[in-house]
């Protein structure tokens, strides 16, 4: 993502003291811990002018929820809505705030797009990534039918409900499949991870890519 974001002209600064968004103890109820993790983000990313985030669940995390963790703490609420503007998912900052849709990239390969639920809900990215791998040279996009359906990862559902989220991606993997896709291209690594993980099962050798690796490629 930093080298896309270079190559587009903008200077990139990585926070060696980041951490979590607090994502996985929000969605699992841990409040209080959620918090602590929150405010951390909070102070690291206080001065930060734009914070580009390489997955639509975690900028979800901030620009959507924060607000509801700290609804009881006035002044840390106004931090929270100083920061919500500023966080940005990373094909939405390229294509709204840098203006860029093509990055100069190349990649000869046949790819099919995964809808994230997180982003595709929670922050209406669809045509967005879409529109920059069309850019791509070399690449073929062919939709799997239903791109939107989750691939049954949801954090902490994929193991509280193993069997239910193992059924949901398999049904994903045979979408992927009837495509003919060789690469299975997301916006979230969790998405990706769970997809890789139940082609890999099935014996398949497509693969996953995050979109920043995609439109890094030359």
């Amino acid at each position: 993502m930093a080298d896309v974001l270079e190559r587009a002209g903008w200077s990139v600064d990585f926070p060696e003291a980041q951490t979590c968004c607090g994502q996985p103890a929000f969605n699992s109820g841990y409040r209080q811990e959620a918090r602590a993790v929150a405010r951390h983000f909070l102070d690291v990313f206080r001065d930060a002018e734009y914070i580009v985030v390489p997955s639509g669940s975690c900028a979800s995390m901030v620009s959507h929820h924060y607000a509801e963790l700290f609804h009881k703490e006035p002044e840390t609420l106004e931090r929270v809505h100083a920061l919500e503007p500023r966080v940005w998912e990373f094909s939405k900052f390229l294509l709204e705030v840098a203006k860029v849709d093509d990055v100069g990239a190349r990649l000869e390969d046949v790819a099919t797009y995964h809808d994230s639920c997180h982003a595709l809900r929670e922050l209406g990215i669809k045509a967005g990534p879409r529109r920059l791998l069309a850019h791509v040279r070399g690449l073929e996009l062919r939709e799997m039918t239903p791109a939107e359906e989750c691939c049954g990862f949801g954090g902490t559902f994929s193991v509280k409900f193993a069997e239910l989220s193992g059924a949901m991606a398999r049904t994903k993997i045979d979408a992927i499949l009837r495509t003919g896709a060789n690469t299975v291209v997301g916006v979230d690594s969790s998405c990706l991870m769970q997809i890789q993980g139940a082609l890999s099962r099935a014996g398949s050798t497509v693969r996953t890519m995050h979109l920043a690796e995609v439109l890094a490629s030359r």
